[in-house]
């Protein structure tokens, strides 16, 4: 007796499961840009100081990064569609969380919850669509599922801007939870259940290791442009970092089913491109969160035109990376990828030629150098670096890979919002002009230019507003140059150390896993 079949699904309802995973996906990425063009009115509003500032879009990327290779792993054991609906719930409910946050605390607190909502998400795509659609229809949806996931990073800012200029700032948040809703209906319907499949132990002490060394590190980081290196607080959290990290190693090398197989850091060409992707985040995406509040509070453009300023660099690199099937197959895949890199360091260098006196047309050149840079470099990373592992340790570089863009954004902006803490309270000691240089640049850093300026006496204001420009102008330039130097040596490194090969074909690619542009 023959077992019935489920026919295939036709039309439009075939489609369903995409549209599921697509609305998640260009969820949990509008999230990492959607939140740079409204921190300068989450800080009018909630008081907030600088270092909150930084907290509040660093935490989302750290907790994506720390919990990626774990919650991959969990993902394999419970299923992949369980652990997606996992992961809409917390997100929604932590965007929930942070539209209704009293206070920098809370917000900070739901980003995090954001992050691990976002982490089970994120692990989760990609098998999602390979067990919903075969052949060619498989094509088509990460075809479409790529598409959805660079648009995001254009809408984001635009977006963001809309909703903080017509309502506020906390409906960038609200706005997920009908997007989640959705998701999660069409999910329970059209998204068939996977088993899960037990491998052994978590690795519940390595995740913890890397965990602290990562909270630790960053901590430290951000920490270092308020309290100064020599803080107590600073160096504690900075050796936590370092013990941490040898837990980690120690943990890795001794356990029987590990996040990372240490054996994979002895492949240079795996350890370059790994890197490549730390660096490429930290180069190209993390200044963005200090040029919005530059372009806000000092320029006084608008939420909205503030994203649209912005966006050259995500349609550039949206346009490249349609195209670089054809304009780089022929190549092997290290060219393209270091190429792109040098682009992006090249376009940060580009913007160090701010000034007192810029609009925001002075970063335009640089942001399109930028993302043409990114489009060239971010298609081919991901299957260049798993194309140099064997198959069966092809899941845990893609988290490898994966973490070290999350941990490269989440550094980026704790580095180098540390280089514009202090070239601001460097610059406004020096000039002489304010009683208490650390408050004022706090409190310029934290986007209230305008109310330290409109504080002072009428007499005094022009002088000061200057002033205001002007540090702006000395922070940003280093800034950008840190990051421009990060991009060139991300660049060489990857020219240097990645073995030249011939240029993967599509039918000799892993299927990638999912790529974020900062979350991406």
């Amino acid at each position: 007796m023959n077992t019935p079949t489920t026919p295939p699904e036709t039309g439009v309802r075939k489609w369903i499961p995409l549209a599921a995973i697509c609305l998640g996906t260009f969820m949990l990425l509008v999230d990492v840009s959607i939140v740079n063009v409204a921190l300068p009115a989450m800080a009018d509003d909630l008081h907030s100081s600088f270092t909150s500032l930084q907290w509040v879009v660093d935490m989302y990327a750290l907790v994506l990064a720390a919990l990626l290779m774990l919650v991959g792993a969990l993902g394999d054991r419970l299923g992949h569609r369980r652990l997606y609906l996992i992961g809409l719930l917390v997100f929604a409910a932590a965007s929930l969380a942070c539209g209704l946050a009293p206070n920098a605390g809370t917000l900070i607190a739901a980003r995090a919850a954001q992050g691990l909502g976002g982490a089970a998400m994120l692990t989760s795509t990609t098998s999602l669509l390979n067990a919903a659609y075969q052949g060619r229809d498989r094509g088509t949806a990460f075809g479409v599922w790529g598409a959805v996931s660079g648009g995001a990073a254009a809408l984001g800012p635009v977006l963001g801007g809309l909703l903080t200029e017509q309502f506020n700032w906390r409906a960038i948040f609200m706005v997920n939870l009908p997007v989640a809703a959705l998701a999660l209906v069409m999910t329970l319907r059209r998204l068939r259940a996977d088993q899960g499949r037990a491998r052994g132990r978590l690795d519940h002490l390595g995740a913890l290791a890397f965990t602290v060394f990562a909270g630790a590190l960053v901590y430290g980081l951000i920490e270092s442009g308020d309290r100064g290196w020599g803080s107590g607080t600073v160096l504690t959290a900075l050796a936590v970092a370092v013990l941490a990290l040898l837990a980690f190693l120690l943990v890795e090398r001794s356990t029987e089913h590990p996040l990372l197989d240490l054996a994979l850091l002895r492949n240079r060409s795996f350890v370059g491109l790994t890197t490549a992707a730390l660096l490429l985040n930290a180069a190209a995406f993390a200044h963005l969160t200090y040029t919005s509040i530059w372009l806000q509070s000092v320029l006084g453009l608008s939420p909205v035109q503030a994203g649209l300023t912005v966006c050259p660099l995500a349609l550039a690199s949206l346009l490249v990376a349609l195209n670089s099937g054809r304009l780089f197959h022929r190549m092997a895949p290290q060219l393209p990828i270091g190429i792109g890199l040098l682009l992006v360091g090249a376009g940060a260098l580009l913007m160090t030629t701010v000034s007192a006196a810029s609009g925001w047309a002075s970063v335009l050149p640089g942001l399109i150098v930028t993302g043409l840079g990114v489009g060239t470099a971010t298609p081919i990373m991901m299957s260049a670096a798993l194309g140099t592992v064997p198959r069966d340790r092809v899941g845990m570089a893609s988290g490898a890979v994966n973490t070290g863009r999350q941990l490269g954004y989440a550094l980026g902006i704790a580095v180098l919002g540390t280089v514009f803490a202090d070239r601001l309270q460097t610059y406004v000691a020096a000039s002489g002009r304010v009683a208490d240089p650390h408050a004022a640049a706090s409190a310029l850093g934290g986007g209230r230019a305008g109310a330290l300026v409109a504080a002072a006496p009428e007499q005094q204001r022009a002088g000061l507003e200057h002033l205001v420009h002007a540090a702006f102008a000395t922070g940003l330039d280093r800034v950008y140059l840190v990051a421009g130097l990060t991009g060139l040596t991300a660049g060489l490194l990857v020219l240097t150390l990645v073995r030249r090969g011939p240029a993967p074909t599509q039918e000799s690619r892993p299927t990638p896993k999912p790529q974020t542009a900062a979350v991406r």
